[in-house]
């Protein structure tokens, strides 16, 4: 699976993995706060049948560089997926998925890029704002429950933190229990000045979604504990040309709890893209 490398307009190396035909549309994945680019499991795979997925490793994360300052500025944000755009040459018909503060990444690039590039979005339990009262960052208990504790330096009080999560990311079932723990292992390593450093900014981006003129994939848990299903139908309420899935008593990782289903709609809706 070819690993790239491209450099963000301040410096930050970001990594990406490429999968799928070359010559087939781009399906550029984001992930959330505290993970990294293996975190879609077989749902990529599956992707990776149909389309070139790009997989993006966000700055902080995974194996991208970590930079001390700069996690506040949505033009960084924005300048990393133009820069992994740019390197591989997409200039026309992508598709970008985020899933959770990866909804917030796509619309810090779509603030300042448009959608030149972009011929659909999909957010998968996805943010839209952030900070306190901000209808498109409300959060669930399971997220509330775990703040501060997710931003300790002792491995201890981190890991008891991340605990609060419990089965958020992959449903219930002991047969997730392997890509749990590799989750939870993606969310350990991720700097703590990092996991910290993504909440440290209020904004909204309503004004990106009233505008957006291309079609949209809304999927949300309604048990989502994590990002409050309230934020979802916050979006879709907004979003011109907007088709929503709702996915009843999931929770966080619908393409962990049911990737065949995931894989599914997301295809359907790309197909609807022409």
């Amino acid at each position: 699976m070819p690993i790239r490398e491209v450099r963000s307009a301040d410096g930050t190396a970001i990594v990406y993995r490429v999968t799928g035909p070359e010559n087939a549309r781009p399906l550029v994945l984001v992930h959330g706060w505290s993970a990294n680019l293996t975190c879609w499991g077989t749902a990529a795979e599956e992707l990776a049948g149909q389309y070139r997925v790009i997989a993006v490793d966000l700055r902080g994360h995974g194996y991208s560089d970590a930079p001390e300052s700069g996690y506040d500025d949505s033009a960084n944000w924005a300048a990393d997926l133009d820069a992994v755009l740019t390197a591989e040459l997409v200039t026309s018909d992508a598709v970008l998925l985020g899933w959770s503060y990866g909804g917030l990444v796509i619309t810090d690039y779509l603030s300042v890029h448009g959608t030149g590039a972009i011929a659909g979005v999909v957010f998968v339990g996805a943010i839209n704002g952030i900070g306190p009262g901000q209808p498109g960052g409300r959060t669930g208990d399971a997220m509330q429950n775990a703040i501060p504790g997710v931003f300790a330096e002792r491995p201890g009080a981190a890991i008891r933190a991340f605990s609060a999560f419990g089965n958020a990311m992959t449903g219930p079932g002991e047969d997730k229990g392997a890509i749990a723990q590799r989750m939870f292992g993606a969310s350990l390593a991720t700097p703590p000045r990092v996991r910290k450093a993504l909440f440290l900014r209020t904004l909204d981006h309503d004004d990106v979604l009233r505008r957006l003129d291309v079609p949209a994939l809304l999927i949300h848990g309604t048990a989502d504990p994590v990002v409050d299903i309230e934020a979802g139908r916050h979006a879709a309420q907004l979003i011109p040309n907007v088709h929503t899935s709702y996915w009843e008593g999931s929770q966080h990782g619908p393409f962990i709890e049911d990737p065949a289903r995931f894989v599914r709609e997301v295809g359907e809706f790309i197909a609807s893209l022409g």
